[in-house]
C-alpha cells in the first residue's frame, strides 16, 4: 500500500489519485536569482524520486515545477547591472537546466515560467476581488486573510495578533494595508522606469504566492494529487496558495501535501556569512561526482532533518563505485545454465523490501539498504560459485528497476567513448607495447583528469568512470 505523510492531516495516508491510474504533481522549482545551493537539490532530489516511484508503481505521471524568474531580488539586482529580468535570469535558468540534469532527476513534463504567465495571475487576483478575498489600496492589490477563515489549516499557525511582516517578502510598511497580515497579489508600479506590466489592475508586478496558485490550476486543474516544496514553503507560501486557490475557485485545491525537512552543513545551518555556503556547481568543482552528491542527499528519509558533510559526501561516493563496480561485475560473470532457488529466493524478499520501503512514504534508507544486500547476496553467490544463468538474468533486471528510481547506480554495459578518449586509451597501450611507460603513465593521468579511470588486467584494459 502506497502511504504519504500528508502535512494537511498530519497523519500518514494511504494514497489514491483523483483519476485512477494518473497522478498530477506540483513542485515549487527555483527563484533564478543566483545559482542553486545544494539545499534546493534536497528538494529537487526528493520530488524526483517520488515522480520516479509514482512511475514506478505504474502511474501515469504529469508533474509541473514553476520558474519564478521574477521578484524583488531579481528586480534589483538586474537593475543594477542595466539589464532587462530575461537578460539577468537566462544564465541562471540554463545553469539550473545543466545542474538538474547532472544530478539525475528527470525533467517535469511542464516547466512554466512566471513571466509568462501574468495574464493568468491577472485573472486569478479579479476572481479574488469578486469573491470579496481581494482589495486595493493604494494601486496594490492584497488577499483579506479574515475572509478565509481555513487560514492557517496546512501550517496549523495560530493568527492572534498581527504577524507583521510575515507574510510578504518586502515591508509591511511600504503598502498601506487594512491588516499586516494581509499579503500582497498585485505590487503597484510607480514610473515606467521600474519593472511592471500594464493590466486592468493597474501598472505593477505579481506578488511571490499568486505566480504557484496560477500557474498549478492552469496545467493541473482547479483540483489536483500532489503538491511538494521544502517544509520552509509550508507557511506562509503554501498557506497563501491555499487562501488564494480556494478563495477563487471554492474547491479543494491539493489533496495531498508532502514537505521535505531541511539540510545542514556540518551540522549549522547553511549560510553565506558562515562559510559553509555551497551550490551544486561549487561541489562539482571541488571534485565531487555529481551521482554522490545525489546518493548523499537521497540516504535519508526526506522527512528527516540531513546533515550534509564532506565525510558522509566521500563515503557517498565510495558507495556509488562499490555499487557500479558490483554492476560491471555482474554483468561479466559466467554463470552455469539453471536457476539457483535459494538464491532466487533472496532476490524476490530483497524486490519486496525494495518496494515496501518506498511505499512507506518513500523511505529510502530501507530502499538503499535493499540494493546494497543485494549487492551482497550476489557478490557471494559469484564467489561460491552459484550464481545460474537465470539468477544473473533476473538479477540484473531488478537492478533496473531500482534504479529506474534510485538512478545512483549508472549504466552496467560499456558505455561508448567519445572519439578522444578511445584515442587515448589505444595511444597507451601502444606506449606500453613500446615500454614507453613514462607516456604511458601520462595518458593515465590525463585520463584521470577527465574521471576515466583505467585498471589493467589480465584481459585487457577496464575502465570506469570516476
Amino acid at each position: 500500500m502506497l502511504k504519504f505523510y500528508n502535512t494537511l492531516s498530519n497523519r500518514l495516508e494511504e494514497f489514491k489519485p483523483l483519476i485512477d491510474g494518473e497522478v498530477r504533481m506540483y513542485l515549487c522549482g527555483p527563484t533564478v536569482w543566483d545559482f542553486a545551493h545544494v539545499g534546493n537539490f534536497r528538494a529537487n532530489v526528493f520530488a524526483d524520486i517520488l515522480r520516479r516511484h509514482l512511475k514506478f508503481k505504474g502511474f501515469k505521471v504529469t508533474h509541473v515545477m514553476n520558474i519564478t524568474d521574477v521578484d524583488d531580488r531579481i528586480i534589483a539586482r538586474a537593475a543594477e547591472r542595466g539589464q532587462t529580468i530575461d537578460e539577468y535570469t537566462a544564465p541562471y535558468i540554463e545553469a539550473f537546466w545543466q545542474d538538474f540534469d547532472a544530478i539525475g532527476c528527470e525533467r517535469p513534463e511542464i516547466a512554466p515560467r512566471a513571466t509568462e504567465h501574468i495574464a493568468e495571475m491577472v485573472t486569478l487576483i479579479e476572481q479574488l476581488r469578486e469573491r470579496g478575498h481581494a482589495y486595493n489600496s493604494d494601486g496594490s492589490i492584497y488577499y483579506r486573510i479574515n475572509s478565509f477563515p481555513a487560514y492557517g489549516k496546512l501550517s496549523k499557525i495560530n493568527l492572534a495578533g498581527n504577524i507583521a511582516g510575515a507574510s510578504e517578502r518586502i515591508d509591511t510598511d511600504r503598502y498601506e494595508k487594512e491588516d499586516a497580515r494581509d499579503f500582497a497579489l498585485w505590487k503597484a508600479v510607480e514610473t515606467e522606469a521600474e519593472t511592471g506590466w500594464d493590466a486592468e489592475l493597474g501598472r505593477g508586478r505579481p506578488g511571490w504566492h499568486i505566480e504557484c496558485s496560477a500557474m498549478a490550476m492552469k496545467y493541473l486543474g482547479t483540483t489536483f494529487d500532489i503538491h511538494a516544496g521544502g517544509i520552509d514553503l509550508a507557511f506562509p507560501h503554501h498557506e497563501n496558495e491555499i487562501a488564494q486557490s480556494e478563495g477563487a475557485t471554492g474547491k479543494e485545491f491539493v489533496r495531498y501535501w508532502l514537505h521535505n525537512e531541511h539540510l545542514k552543513i556540518e551540522g549549522e545551518t547553511m549560510s553565506k556569512s558562515k562559510g559553509n555556503y555551497y551550490t551544486f556547481r561549487d561541489l562539482v568543482a571541488q571534485g565531487y561526482a555529481p551521482v554522490a552528491i545525489r546518493y548523499l542527499l537521497l540516504s535519508v528519509p526526506y522527512r528527516k532533518q540531513l546533515n550534509f558533510t564532506f565525510d558522509a559526501l566521500r563515503g557517498a561516493e565510495k558507495a556509488v563505485e562499490s555499487l557500479r563496480n558490483f554492476g560491471t561485475r555482474l554483468s561479466e560473470a559466467r554463470c552455469e545454465t539453471g536457476v539457483n532457488e535459494e538464491l532466487r529466493e533472496t532476490t524476490a524478499r530483497i524486490a519486496k523490501e525494495f518496494e515496501t520501503g518506498l511505499d512507506d512514504d518513500l523511505n529510502t534508507s530501507v530502499a538503499l539498504a535493499a540494493l546494497h544486500n543485494l549487492r551482497n547476496a550476489t557478490n557471494t553467490a559469484i564467489d561460491e560459485c552459484t550464481l545460474r544463468l537465470v539468477n544473473k538474468t533476473e538479477i540484473e533486471a531488478l537492478l533496473k528497476r531500482f534504479d529506474s528510481v534510485l538512478n545512483i547506480f549508472g549504466q552496467t554495459e560499456r558505455e561508448m567513448l567519445d572519439a578522444e578518449v578511445q584515442r587515448l586509451i589505444d595511444e597507451r597501450q601502444e606506449a606500453r607495447r613500446r615500454r614507453d611507460w613514462a607516456r604511458a603513465d601520462e595518458i593515465r593521468d590525463e585520463l584521470a583528469g577527465r574521471r576515466i579511470i583505467l585498471e589493467d588486467t589480465r584481459d585487457g584494459v577496464r575502465w570506469k568512470r570516476g
